[in-house]
């Protein structure tokens, strides 16, 4: 699939606010609103954007958050993901080349279940290793996952 300069911008505006009408976007971008209409359809169809979705404020998401980089033994990656899938506070799991398999960014309400949660993860039969970062604050965040 192509896409263009005008696509681009398009998606970027959509990245910083889906809910920005056709008609805003249209002036933004200096085309038509069937233009812009047009595009964003075509996006999806052919599955450029995927949806359309909510990020969490700060004053919803759990004021704890952490990336955890894991090591994983040979052949245990699905049980391993079976286990992260498990733990509510896991949010998202990514697996990544070099030293670690795997990456899992993990949200909590307070220290004892993140603590816990980590425990978890360390424990899990096939983790070879762990190592958590915790986040202490969030100097800009792109919205990009």
């Amino acid at each position: 699939m192509q896409i263009d300069e005008t696509d681009r911008a398009l998606i970027t505006l959509l990245s910083e606010n889906a809910r920005l009408p056709v008609a805003d976007l249209a002036r933004r971008l200096g085309v038509a609103r069937t233009t812009v209409q047009a595009r964003i359809d075509r996006l999806v169809e052919k599955g450029a954007i995927a949806g359309f979705t909510v990020r969490k404020g700060s004053g919803l998401r759990a004021p704890l958050r952490a990336t955890v980089l894991i090591s994983v033994e040979p052949r245990a990656t699905p049980a391993v993901l079976a286990r992260l899938k498990s733990l509510t506070e896991v949010e998202t799991v990514h697996t990544t080349s070099g030293r670690f398999d795997m990456i899992a960014i993990l949200s909590a309400d307070d220290t004892e279940t993140l603590d816990r949660t980590l425990d978890l993860i360390g424990e899990a039969k096939g983790v070879r290793s762990s190592e958590s970062l915790i986040h202490l604050s969030t100097r800009f965040d792109r919205g990009i996952s």
